[in-house]
């Protein structure tokens, strides 16, 4: 296996990227997702592309405009439609042999990739923890709160331990900010734009997409939230789209259990590609 660092152009920046090398015929394209460099979280991307690459399957993944080694203006996952198609485009120049691509992005990566994705040369999708809680205009100011069920969630998983009830008795529990996230966690649950736009995009895909759910990460459950609502049951319905949930906290599948996980579902959909 061989490790290789590369650049190339989008619009009128220069893009970082790294590949490791594979003979097979399936590649896998890596989308960063906020504002990580191409290695990930402690390195996490970088683990899961040298593990995919073992098997033979090559692996490319990049840094967007403005992120880490490459140049240009950082325009945030709404703006990385180009830097998707640049990479894609690459990776198919530099890998002749590849006939197929599957892209992989995990947070607004993934979002990006469910935005954008109808548009691009790939043949299939694996997204993980969808980003769909609307942010406010300026990004130095603080986002929204998460959903309601999001925080119905965390309070059920909070209240399931005995810890929990010890504390509360005890006065380790912000007695006012318990009420103020009972009040939270008894709203309705309004999907957002961005959620919206989101499942549009999924309909629009058209290819084979499966859906990674870490299902205590308070990302996932916001998705999930949309997931499970009217809104989305004519994305639902689709037969080229399916979920896996894991049962972890772990947002960027940080743990070994996890990172095992999320490689194997990466494996078996490029196997199947």
């Amino acid at each position: 296996m061989m490790r290789s660092f590369h650049q190339f152009i989008c619009e009128d920046a220069l893009l970082a990227g790294t590949l490791d090398a594979g003979q097979k015929p399936v590649g896998l394209l890596i989308v960063s997702g906020g504002n990580e460099i191409r290695s990930g979280a402690h390195s996490g991307m970088s683990r899961t592309a040298r593990k995919v690459a073992a098997q033979g399957f090559p692996v490319f993944r990049y840094d967007r405009r403005g992120i880490g080694e490459s140049s240009g203006t950082n325009g945030g996952f709404l703006e990385s439609g180009a830097d998707i198609d640049a990479a894609t485009e690459y990776f198919r120049q530099t890998n002749p042999k590849i006939t197929r691509i599957v892209a992989f992005g995990n947070c607004d990566a993934a979002s990006a990739l469910a935005l954008f994705g109808d548009g691009k040369a790939l043949d299939g999708f694996v997204l993980a923890n969808p980003w769909v809680i609307e942010e406010t205009d300026s990004p130095s100011e603080t986002p929204t709160a998460p959903p309601p069920s999001a925080i119905r969630s965390r309070y059920w998983e909070r209240l399931k331990n005995p810890q929990s009830i010890i504390d509360l008795f005890t006065g380790k529990i912000n007695l006012r900010k318990l009420a103020n996230g009972l009040k939270q966690a008894t709203q309705k649950q309004e999907n957002t734009g961005l959620s919206i736009r989101i499942k549009d995009g999924l309909i629009r895909l058209n290819r084979p997409c499966k859906i990674l759910l870490a299902s205590r990460d308070t990302t996932a459950r916001a998705f999930l939230a949309a997931w499970n609502s009217k809104d989305f049951a004519d994305a639902e319905a689709l037969p080229n789209i399916t979920t896996e949930t894991l049962d972890s906290a772990s947002h960027s599948f940080a743990d070994e259990h996890s990172k095992g996980w999320l490689e194997n579902q990466l494996l078996e959909v490029l196997e199947n590609a």
